[in-house]
């Protein structure tokens, strides 16, 4: 038996529901008391930290 070609509506279902559980794979929801608690020297603390610096300084 032949391989069959998807309709378009199926290859675009197929590639959306892919492109959506990569995009909740890279998504990094971190709550309080989460058990994926960010490290300390994080790239994001320093930011949030940096941005706050700037807005007590206006």
């Amino acid at each position: 038996m032949g391989v069959t070609r998807l309709k378009r509506k199926d290859r675009r279902n197929k590639t959306v529901s892919r492109l959506e559980v990569q995009g909740l794979k890279l998504a990094t929801n971190i709550e309080l008391g989460s058990r994926s608690k960010e490290p300390k020297h994080s790239q994001i603390d320093k930011n949030n930290a940096a941005l706050a610096k700037a807005v007590a300084g206006k």
